[in-house]
């Protein structure tokens, strides 16, 4: 066994040596110290994380470079996900990317506005050509900030192949300061075959966890038989963070052969959301954490196993006595050991896993349909990874379809026919998603209407309705009011809110020319900055239209002045 695990030593630090990315070409994003709230692979809501998040001391508005020579070839405006987005392709084909900016550098940020005003649109996205706006390294491409679904002042910084796939930006000679080793907060052991039990269940079994003193972990010896699987919840922090980030490396050795590996360095966006595979779903769901499974069930395509021998399963016979030992290492290779005693005995009395029928039975490789009344649901194929009882009752528009503990692959729909309804009733309506205690939230769920049928399309099991909403958006001036002179103001500030379905979209003109309004929906405002310098009027009329997901639209008028 010794000898085993000191080859294993060898084989990981000649891995870890062979590092196919160029080393000096790239700079830091930033002229500050690399200190990381988010790193590479780190698990997020059904997604990995696919970049580094580079705390900004808690401000917005540093000096945001190019890390190398390079042009911007795409520009992307959104009100979520990175807000502000700037991507740099650079000549030896590694593509940048800078998220949630304040805003972009003057040239850049002259550019996109023209287009914005010309569109008469905020959200955007384009791409233009690497003769429109070259750089040189070292140039300032934008400013830090906060906007899109960023949950505070970061900037997401992320550098991809020519293949679109993200990988860790440590790899290019990146540093940060972490002498820290990871954190193994839980582990749990599964029976997975039939025969198989874990200290006399057939249950998943939460393992009594001891800390020992040089840093590593054991867990009260263990009785198992059969085909047995492990799953751990481990994080990582670094010298001056506080933050739980994710790990970057997991292996599983049994008795000295390396039978699973996790290796966080890249990934395609296409495979991202099967991190609900790789995790116990049902546990987050349940639980809010995130066990890694150190074992691949069927259909997990994901391109970051490496080292699998039979799927990181072992297999456990009467009277045998085993170790398992669980190695998990940040990107700097802290690393933290887990030992896990094994006695293999068979069990003549053990806790049976209790079985869940229902009436309802989902076949994985085939089109399902199931249809209730006036409501109908299509999962086509492959929106499982497994064969399983699904929950599913209807009551009056009411669809109860599973709790949310089932990882989904890919969109299902859900359909109401709304026959029964009668305009201007039937234009109102809306299927949302209800959620919290008791479901006392309806969340809009983008609907979409034919004739008689009101369908969304979906990727989360729960429990759905068909709401109404005839009340409009409310909006509110913020930093002026009617009649009032603005000339030394730089931003008109508007609230904007919807209780029901949601703000689709919004238009805001000054004596009838459209003016850009940025939009926060993380504070619900609209800002205009009058550097724009839309009007040159003295006596000016602004108006603003907010139209929610089902069309009920409010307007808003009022006249300043400004010299």
């Amino acid at each position: 066994m010794q000898k085993n695990l000191f080859l294993l030593f060898l084989i990981s630090s000649f891995c870890f040596s062979q590092n196919p990315y160029p080393q000096d070409y790239f700079r830091a994003p930033l002229d500050i110290t690399l200190i990381p709230s988010g790193t590479f692979g780190e698990l997020r809501s059904n997604h990995f994380h696919s970049g580094l998040d580079i705390k900004t001391q808690q401000r917005e508005g540093l000096n945001v470079y190019a890390v190398a020579d390079g042009y911007v070839s795409r520009i992307k405006v959104s009100h979520y996900g990175y807000g502000k987005a700037l991507y740099i392709t650079h000549p030896n084909g590694y593509v940048s990317v800078y998220g949630h900016l304040q805003k972009f550098s003057p040239t850049i940020e002259a550019y996109i506005k023209k287009l914005q005003y010309e569109q008469e649109t905020f959200e955007i996205e384009v791409f233009p050509t690497a003769a429109e706006l070259p750089l040189s390294k070292n140039d300032i491409v934008a400013f830090s900030g906060n906007t899109g679904g960023s949950g505070g002042p970061h900037l997401h910084f992320e550098i991809r192949d020519n293949e679109e796939r993200p990988i860790n930006p440590l790899l290019f000679g990146l540093d940060i300061q972490d002498g820290v080793n990871p954190t193994i907060k839980n582990v749990y052991a599964y029976p997975i075959s039939k025969d198989a039990h874990v200290n006399k269940s057939r249950e998943k079994q939460k393992l009594r966890l001891v800390a020992l003193q040089n840093g590593d972990y054991t867990v009260e010896n263990i009785e198992a038989y059969g085909k047995i699987g492990f799953g751990i919840e481990a994080i990582d922090r670094q010298d001056l963070a506080t933050n739980q980030n994710g790990v970057s490396n997991i292996q599983g050795i049994y008795n000295g052969n390396l039978k699973f590996e996790m290796d966080f360095k890249r990934f395609s966006f296409d495979e991202t959301r099967h991190l609900n595979r790789f995790i116990d779903y049902e546990h987050f769901k349940n639980k809010k954490e995130r066990i890694q499974k150190l074992f691949v069930e069927p259909e997990n395509p994901l391109s970051m196993y490496t080292n699998l021998d039979n799927n990181g399963f072992i297999n456990v016979e009467d009277s045998t006595s085993s170790v398992y030992k669980i190695k998990v290492g940040d990107f700097h290779n802290n690393n933290s050991w887990l030992t896990i005693n094994i006695e293999g005995k068979q069990a003549s009395e053990m806790k049976a896993k209790p079985d869940s029928v229902t009436p309802y039975f989902i076949y994985a490789k085939k089109n399902n349909e199931l249809i209730n009344k006036h409501i109908s649901v299509n999962f086509p194929e492959n929106t499982f990874y497994d064969d399983f009882f699904i929950d599913f009752k209807v009551s009056n528009d009411t669809l109860s379809l599973h709790d949310d503990i089932i990882p989904v692959r890919d969109n299902f729909s859900i359909s109401y026919d709304i026959t029964g309804y009668k305009n201007p009733e039937a234009e109102k309506l809306y299927i949302a998603r209800l959620v919290g205690y008791r479901n006392q939230y309806a969340l809009y769920s983008q609907t979409y209407k034919k004739e008689n049928v009101l369908t969304t399309y979906t990727k989360t099991l729960g429990t759905y309705a068909l709401v109404m909403d005839t009340i409009g958006p409310k909006i509110k001036p913020l930093n002026f009011s009617k009649g009032k002179w603005l000339s030394k103001y730089r931003f008109l500030k508007v609230k904007i809110e919807d209780d029901e379905s949601g703000i689709s979209n919004y238009r805001a003109t000054i004596n009838g020319k459209w003016i850009l309004m940025e939009y926060d929906y993380k504070k619900n405002e609209l800002t205009y900055d009058f550097n724009d310098a839309i009007s040159q009027e003295t006596e000016n009329n602004l108006k603003i239209i907010v139209t929610d997901n089902v069309g009920n639209s409010s307007t808003f008028e009022t006249l300043f002045y400004r010299k």
